[in-house]
């Protein structure tokens, strides 16, 4: 069956082999991973979620279709991965890997966002651990293989949502920029610090502040910033990822569905207290997830999807998506992304580190957070190598009094999408 992509165009003709637009979910179990196990265990997830089963195609008027793509997905022995869309990944847009007690599950960013991968995650770590250790997995919030996959589950809610309310026009004032505001234009060396936290620890310094983790965060990286420039004459701006499912009404979608909202770091708030700041950033928070103000998100992203396929040429459409990245850099310094708890309830007891990595948007820094196995973990991705902005963080963490641990430094290593544009 064939499917027409819609809401997928912006990330697909965002992507390039320096910035893929990828999800990596790293996990480390508790064992050395049994191929066995896992062969099984990804054949029998990918049977729940044959939307995720295809490959890319265009149709006669050059617009990108899915049509059904039967071979299994690939599983490698590797922490690199296969590159996706290619015949290495059989031309699926989604594949596996592992090494020692790692397990990697790379997909595009374009076909799903975090919320919609995690629900692949659950599935699988419900049916590897389950054969892995012989052990009665909770299927509580799981979806499984043979039950009834709804429309909801399919259908793309950008592409059918009508009547949307219009986008506001907003010339926001110029953000430091990361990269210049250091200097750091030689140093291209992509890099991800990886810090946990104790969960139980932050959510009581959240409740004591007025804040929550997202939130909390985006505070403690704009405080870090301020202290950095105290001089700065452009603005501070987080972006905080926002699922935009609720106000659609369409809490089982599997498309890649996100919005952002924006925390300005205002001159009149770096003398307030620390409780004071995060119930202003609460108050933003609270004035832009409103449903109306979601939908007009949904309308321009919307509008922004149709004008590109309404383009003959993929350089049309990468003319556009390269302006828009250009135009995210010069508005935001970096964005905080929380997908919510994971919630893989039994299977945690045999997990050890979970990391969610993706390209951050142009120059920004991306602060991918998750929360699993009783911490959070903070995948801290720039596209340099200069720990000047980790360092400032983690002396706010610090100040705080929130203990730390910085896990490791690594090279963000991300598969590429083979595209015609990044051949």
């Amino acid at each position: 069956m064939n499917r027409a992509l819609f809401s997928e165009y912006r990330s697909m003709y965002s992507s390039d082999r320096e910035h893929p637009t990828v999800i990596r979910i790293r996990i480390r179990m508790r064992d050395l991973i049994d191929p066995d196990c896992m062969r099984e265990a990804v054949d029998t997830t990918m049977a729940r979620y044959p939307y995720f089963c295809v490959a890319l195609e265009k149709d006669e008027e050059n617009h990108w279709i899915y049509t059904d793509n039967d071979r299994p997905v690939v599983i490698s022995r590797s922490l690199s991965g296969v590159e996706l869309n290619s015949e290495a990944s059989h031309y699926h847009l989604i594949a596996f890997s592992w090494q020692d007690n790692w397990i990697i599950m790379d997909v595009s960013h374009a076909m799903t966002d975090g919320t919609g991968a995690y629900e692949v995650v659950r599935t699988f770590l419900y049916y590897y651990c389950s054969r892995r250790y012989h052990a009665a997995i909770s299927a509580e919030g799981v979806r499984l293989a043979g039950e009834e996959i709804k429309a909801e589950e399919w259908d793309d809610p950008m592409r059918m949502a009508t009547e949307l309310p219009a986008p506001p026009r907003v010339d926001y004032p110029a953000t430091i920029n990361p990269i210049a505001a250091a200097h750091l234009e030689e140093d291209t060396a992509r890099t991800v610090y990886s810090i946990a936290v104790d969960e139980k620890e932050f959510m009581r310094f959240n409740i004591e502040n007025d804040g929550s983790p997202a939130t909390m965060i985006a505070l403690l990286l704009s405080r870090a910033v301020a202290r950095l420039y105290p001089d700065r004459e452009d603005v501070i701006r987080i972006t905080l990822a926002l699922n935009q499912r609720g106000a659609l009404g369409v809490p089982a979608a599997h498309q890649s569905l996100v919005g952002g909202v924006f925390l300005e770091y205002k001159d009149v708030m770096k003398d307030w207290p620390l409780e004071r700041q995060a119930t202003a950033y609460r108050g933003m928070v609270f004035a832009q997830t409103r449903d109306e103000v979601v939908l007009a998100g949904v309308a321009s992203m919307k509008g922004i999807n149709q004008m590109l396929m309404s383009k003959a040429t993929d350089q049309e459409r990468l003319g556009i998506t390269n302006a828009i990245g250009e135009m995210t850099s010069r508005i935001v310094t970096a964005t905080v992304s929380y997908v919510g708890k994971a919630g893989f309830r039994d299977s945690e007891d045999y997990i050890r580190d979970f990391r969610l990595w993706t390209s951050g948007a142009g120059s920004s820094l991306l602060l991918e957070v998750s929360a699993v196995g009783g911490r959070f973990t903070i995948d801290f991705i720039q596209p340099f190598s200069s720990p000047v902005y980790v360092n400032a963080f983690l002396a706010e963490l610090e100040e705080q009094a929130i203990r730390y641990d910085l896990q490791d430094v690594m090279p963000l290593d991300l598969p590429n999408v083979r595209l015609p544009w990044t051949e």
